[in-house]
């Protein structure tokens, strides 16, 4: 997928390690790759992950639950303001809410 991305679309990886890469479009949105044996991510088995924008994953995701969407834990967050849950959805595919720093 990450040469696809390359050679097809000419995106260029603004990170890119062993099993991760992450890609950003020219509108600020990102297209994240995670290899298929990555540790974090084995719950990815319906294909690719939708990422919704939220302002709040914590209350995006305890209103979600409470209309009975299951999650696959509870929200993670990293260093620099981004946070993320997964989800299925009714149609039985996996997605993401995410939210990123209050600057972004």
């Amino acid at each position: 997928m990450v040469s696809f991305l390359k050679d097809v679309f000419q995106l260029r990886p603004e990170t890119e390690e062993d099993g991760f890469a992450v890609f950003r479009l020219a509108n600020g949105d990102t297209v994240e790759v995670f290899a298929a044996g990555d540790e974090y991510h084995q719950h990815f088995t319906t294909g690719p992950v939708v990422g919704f924008r939220v302002d709040d994953v914590r209350a995006a995701q305890a209103e979600m639950e409470a209309a009975g969407i299951e999650f696959f834990g509870r929200p993670e967050s990293s260093p620099d303001g981004y946070s993320w849950s997964h989800f299925r959805a009714p149609d039985g595919n996996v997605y993401e809410i995410m939210s990123g720093p209050k600057n972004d």
